[in-house]
């Protein structure tokens, strides 16, 4: 059986690399029946153009749906649309929550921006210890650095749409010609070009993955506690607070906010945004109560399906009276 990487999904087929060529899959009916989805960058055993396993992630992000990342490559643009920070912050806090790796590029430095705006930046995030580059995708300004931060790994590309992700890989590989579109003058805000998520090969060692957008980034699938986790800058003071339970917002004896002056006042408010979404999310589950069963399990690096419960004790009791029918014949 042989193994290789999804690079691609469209419609029912799924498209695999071995490292050597491609090859058109379907998937095994069992995993149709466990429900199990496939995602671009998983890697699968297959056989004869059916895909038979899916060989153990080490990561994933949801939404967009792509697995086995090595870093996020979160994309502003300094200018057209404007920087904003909470939306960079909403970028950041969701990489930390999948536990990948981030780096942040601000492009589009050929135009007229506010130069405070670099100190602000660097003042904010190198001391989170990210990796920042400064690049233009239509003058050619500071690919070559960008390339190096790409180089060796599979990046994931997020950020708004208009702020030139597709401009930045047409930039280093201009044999890719990616589709493009212009930021709208009317709303100044970008459409998005990419269609589906894609793995693509930059060069002979780099790859990235081209997604449709990180549209709709909302905190409204964790609890209020957790939230100060994605912000390092925050949660470096929580252990000193009074309360465990402690959110940071009005608390006595609250840490955070006795070291308030330390945290910038947007990655401050992000945090208080991200927790008002954390509390819909609480007050959701409150009344639910409902424990979800899995359709599948994972033993010895193998996925398999689950049965339920119910069916497991419709077999128990198939057994049951097969046992009690075969000591009855024997009575007779």
């Amino acid at each position: 059986m042989a193994e290789g990487q999804i690079y691609k999904i469209h419609s029912d087929f799924y498209y695999v690399d071995d490292g050597i060529r491609t090859h058109e899959c379907k998937i095994r009916e069992v995993l149709k029946k466990q429900k199990e989805k496939i995602l671009v960058g998983d890697f699968v055993e297959f056989e004869n153009g059916v895909i038979k396993n899916i060989i153990e992630r080490k990561n994933f992000i949801k939404r967009p749906s792509v697995a086995n990342v090595d870093q996020v490559v979160i994309v502003s643009a300094l200018k057209e649309p404007d920087l904003d920070l909470h939306q960079l912050n909403r970028y950041i806090a969701l990489a930390k929550y999948y536990k990948i790796p981030a780096v942040l590029c601000f492009n589009k430095d050929d135009l007229k921006w506010d130069r405070h705006l670099r100190d602000k930046i660097k003042k904010i995030y190198e001391p989170l210890g990210y990796k920042i580059s400064y690049t233009s995708a239509t003058e050619h300004k500071g690919i070559k650095n960008f390339e190096k931060l790409l180089e060796g790994k599979t990046s994931v590309l997020c950020g708004n749409s208009g702020v030139g992700k597709s401009s930045l890989i047409n930039a280093i590989n201009p044999a890719l010609n990616l589709r493009t579109k212009q930021v709208s003058e009317k709303t100044l805000r970008g459409t998005h070009t990419t269609r589906h998520c894609e793995i693509i090969k930059l060069n002979d060692v780099s790859r990235i993955v081209d997604t449709p957008g990180f549209s709709n980034v909302r905190f409204d699938f964790i609890l209020p506690a957790d939230v100060d986790l994605l912000f390092g800058d925050i949660e470096e003071f929580r252990d000193e607070c009074k309360y465990s339970d402690c959110l940071h917002i009005n608390e006595d004896g609250c840490n955070v906010l006795n070291n308030i002056d330390k945290i910038d006042a947007t990655r401050y408010e992000s945090y208080l945004a991200f927790i008002d979404e954390a509390k819909e999310y609480k007050e959701r589950i409150k009344y639910e109560g409902k424990k979800e069963e899995h359709s599948k399990k994972f033993v010895h690096n193998k996925h398999i399906a689950k049965i339920s419960e119910k069916k497991r004790q419709s077999a128990r009791n198939t057994l049951k009276q097969n046992i009690y029918k075969g000591i009855e014949d024997e009575n007779e």
